[in-house]
């Protein structure tokens, strides 16, 4: 199967030529997708397909990659989504495209199983938050909800709705969400956390409460239209005890979340 690559970047001209450099030689198709940088990172490209925007957003960026990937490529691909900052480890690459290649996922997650040692405190406490409330709204578990680097199948961006779209930071919730409710298989695969001096856009104090809302807003959105495209018996359970829970007692918000597992394990694409 073939392999390209989507890197978003945004005045990332310290890092982008040494991101270019080291990506695998397995790799079919490279596209750049710089989102107003001010800095030279355009002219840094090399070989790699150029897309440019202007700020609209690190999710608008990968999706414009990817959309462009779906007009280039001829057959079917795998589509994997690096960061231009240098902190995703190329090396780490075949394992995150094994398990679509194997048949046993559509969408997988880099996890950064040593980030305990190497993320800012204050990062690590945010990822800890959002892989929890992301898992209640996927309904199936998400250890490390943040880590960007990602491989997904052309099935699914042939498939995908790219009008609704989230455009900035919270990108990986909003996938994750989505793929949950169309029933697409996500797996894991670990990857290295590289942190050497670069800088996160992110602002924890206005990012949290938008990205936290997003997903409780989406949580209950995708049960509501689940139900309507792939109902099942477990989602008439879920309803149930969500009611209980309001009106009776809150632990059945546990047993609605167990059912909203059994639920989404029962619509998962083969």
């Amino acid at each position: 199967m073939h392999v390209a690559v989507v890197i978003p970047a945004r005045d990332e001209e310290e890092h982008i030529g040494y991101v270019l450099d080291t990506i695998p030689a397995f790799v079919d198709r490279v596209v750049v997708v710089d989102d107003g940088s001010k800095d030279n990172t355009a002219k840094l490209v090399k070989d790699a397909d150029l897309i440019q925007l202007e700020g609209n957003g690190v999710g608008a960026a990968i999706d414009a990659g990817h959309q462009h990937l779906l007009k280039v490529m001829k057959n079917d691909f795998i589509s994997v989504v690096m960061a231009g900052d240098g902190q995703m480890d190329p090396n780490d690459m075949e394992g995150l495209i094994e398990p679509i290649i194997n048949g046993k996922a559509h969408h997988v997650k880099g996890e950064r199983l040593d980030r305990a040692g190497k993320m800012p405190i204050i990062r690590r406490f945010g990822t800890f938050l959002l892989s929890v409330l992301t898992t209640l709204a996927c309904g199936q578990n998400i250890r490390d909800s943040q880590c960007g680097y990602t491989a997904t199948s052309s099935i699914v961006l042939k498939s995908w709705n790219w009008d609704r779209s989230w455009k900035g930071y919270g990108y990986p919730n909003w996938w994750l969400m989505h793929l949950s409710e169309m029933g697409w298989r996500i797996s894991h695969s670990p990857v290295q956390a590289i942190y050497e001096g670069q800088k996160s856009g992110i602002r924890l104090y206005s990012f949290l409460p938008r990205v936290s809302l997003m997903l409780l807003v989406g949580l209950h959105l995708r049960i509501i239209r689940n139900t309507l495209s792939k109902p099942t018996f477990p989602l008439a359970l879920i309803w149930t005890t969500y009611i209980l829970a309001w009106t009776y007692n809150p632990v059945m918000f546990v047993c609605a979340h167990i059912a909203d597992r059994v639920h989404v394990s029962a619509i998962l694409e083969e």
